[in-house]
């Protein structure tokens, strides 16, 4: 199979994709962010020597960029850890097919090469290289000096991959990058080895013996062997990364939830889910860092006098697991969502033990957080006005929007800055979430008052608690027109 047939494939299944239309959304709005530090580095890249000159006027540009290079490859390593991902293609039925293995290994790394991540640096270094030729500098040096940054930018490009395969089955799968950027940032911050000289004499020694460049040309050959090994040792029907794992879990019975009657069954479904699968597991872990989110914000003076702020605040802390969990519903059911919508269940059901659940967390944590009276009763007024607003009217919101998903979930994946089943809603949920009450909150603040403020928040939640039935229906409604168009979507793998 030749390299034309590999890009015809993912083209198909791109173009033929149930979640095309939601796909080119957000592609769309992340060209827009791609073109802004595009035009950021490209200006970075013009005026670095310029800038440089003016403030360093007895020193040379180029030897000052150099000392700084370290600390681009460990943030550069940091930032694709938790944004770039192998682009791998859907194997599966390859392997049952006459293609080699180091076809399909070979076309995946080397697609990984032409990734935005490789491409970005180019745009500072290429105009800095550039601008040091017209200035004198020697043409053969700062060519090898470009080639030596891109070399450098495509080891950490493989480097990442080999991080991501050793700790992408680790609960904690970011700990190995953090340990290893931040114990080398250390070593070097407190000059138990000055790394920043290290990496600034190996680019300074390249630039003045061009011949040196075959370095970083065999330490790129070697990572790139390295994965080119594990991916090849992985591509097996019955190998750890292909095949479903399967594990021996203890079951409770959870007497507790028949309290909730008709809904019960589906209750104890979404709580065996949440403890039990590796990404849903971070919806209960993330309670805490959302509890304490007001601790960054009301010891200090500066939003002590920011009160439009605390609704923000307050939607956030009592609403956390609303918005981690809802907005993957039904996202989360997607591996047997097919099967559970064969039962002869009602589907205002299904929705009605999701909106409880997320009700009783938005209690529960407004209870938690009684203790950020401490700081003002300003702020318990507001995370109570905040909490209602939650349950009359974001969990209507939240469901509403998960009639729109359509990115199927593997819960078996690592939870840590995992972005699979993440599409154009989950990024434009946040607007009517959060910034809708805030703005809200801070009209009625600025133009008569806090005390009134909190109430028009109050009352906007208890007029969706008291049509909570009618926006039931409606939203059962929609479900239900997306019911088919949803089983599609989460049959095919994203």
């Amino acid at each position: 199979m030749k390299i034309k047939n590999f890009l015809s494939l993912e083209w198909k299944a791109s173009f033929r994709s149930a979640s095309f239309g939601k796909s080119m959304a957000i592609k769309v709005l992340m060209g827009f962010f791609g073109l802004y530090f595009i035009l950021m580095f490209l200006s970075m890249g013009f005026g670095m020597y310029w800038l440089l000159k003016k403030e360093f006027p007895d020193q040379n540009p180029l030897l000052i960029v150099n000392n700084y290079l370290f600390y681009w490859v460990i943030g550069d390593l940091v930032f694709r850890f938790f944004f770039q991902k192998l682009p791998v293609m859907s194997v599966k039925p390859l392997l049952i097919l006459p293609v080699k293995r180091r076809k399909i290994v070979n076309y995946i790394l080397g697609k990984s090469i032409i990734s935005f991540f490789n491409v970005l640096p180019l745009f500072a270094f290429v105009p800095f290289g550039s601008i040091l030729i017209a200035n004198g500098y020697p043409v053969d040096s700062v060519l090898v000096w470009m080639l030596t940054v891109i070399l450098i930018t495509l080891c950490i490009n493989f480097l990442n991959f080999i991080i991501e395969s050793f700790s992408a089955q680790k609960e904690l799968s970011f700990l190995p990058v953090i340990a290893l950027t931040g114990g080398t940032f250390l070593l070097n911050y407190f000059n138990v080895i000055s790394l920043t000289n290290v990496v600034a004499q190996g680019f300074n020694a390249i630039y003045e013996t061009p011949g040196l460049v075959v370095i970083p040309v065999i330490v790129l050959a070697g990572l790139y062997l390295f994965n080119f090994k594990l991916l090849r040792g992985a591509l097996f029907l019955d190998s750890g990364g292909l095949k479903k794992e399967i594990k021996e879990v203890n079951t409770s019975s959870m007497e507790w939830t028949k309290n909730f009657g008709d809904i019960a069954p589906f209750m104890q479904l979404d709580l065996k889910l949440l403890w039990r699968n590796k990404r849903t597991k971070s919806s209960i872990w993330i309670l805490l860092i959302g509890l304490f989110y007001g601790l960054f914000f009301y010891p200090q003076s500066t939003y002590q006098g920011l009160p439009w702020f605390f609704a923000f605040i307050g939607i956030f802390v009592t609403g956390i697991f609303l918005i981690n969990f809802g907005q993957f519903i039904p996202a989360w059911d997607s591996g047997y969502y097919k099967l559970l919508m064969s039962q002869n269940i009602k589907y205002e059901q299904y929705l009605k033990s999701k909106f409880t659940l997320m009700s009783i967390s938005v209690i529960i944590l407004f209870v938690l957080s009684i203790p950020y009276v401490y700081f003002g009763w300003k702020i318990l007024l507001a995370h109570l006005a905040a909490a209602v607003y939650n349950l009359g009217v974001n969990t209507h919101v939240i469901l509403f929007t998960g009639a729109f998903n359509r990115k199927k979930i593997d819960l078996n994946q690592k939870a840590a800055f995992n972005y699979q089943g993440t599409g154009a809603v989950q990024w434009l949920i946040g607007i009517p979430l959060l910034f809708v009450p805030m703005g809200v909150f801070a009209i009625f603040y600025f133009f008569i008052g806090f005390e009134i403020a909190c109430l028009v928040l109050a009352i906007l939640g208890v007029i969706g608690i008291i049509f909570h039935q009618k926006l039931m229906k409606t939203i059962t409604k929609k479900y239900l027109e997306s019911k088919y168009k949803m089983i599609e979507a989460f049959s095919e793998d994203n």
